[in-house]
């Protein structure tokens, strides 16, 4: 049985990973019209991040991995994706 509060995780984590798919689209659409190495890096950089989401929910559903060991994959992902774009705000 599944209770309320994973309902409401699997919820936050959809919407988490329709805005983060959102902002990544937009961040493309306007390196696309630009062609600037920032919005480039912005859109690479929102691209992991979202990934990120995306195989913790994934990793931790479909694989014997623990949380600790999903939680260590989603967050190699989101140190890329911040890295990336962090580096995007220096040039």
């Amino acid at each position: 049985m599944t209770s309320h509060w994973d309902l409401a995780l699997v919820a936050i984590r959809v919407l988490l990973l329709l805005i983060g798919l959102a902002t990544t689209a937009i961040s493309f659409r306007a390196y696309r019209r630009d062609r600037t190495r920032y919005l480039r890096d912005a859109t690479i950089g929102f691209g992991f991040i979202t990934l990120g989401v995306l195989i913790e929910g994934f990793l931790y559903q479909y694989t014997g991995l623990t949380l600790t060991q999903v939680h260590i994959a989603e967050s190699v992902a989101l140190v890329f994706g911040l890295g990336v774009l962090l580096r995007s705000f220096l040039d």
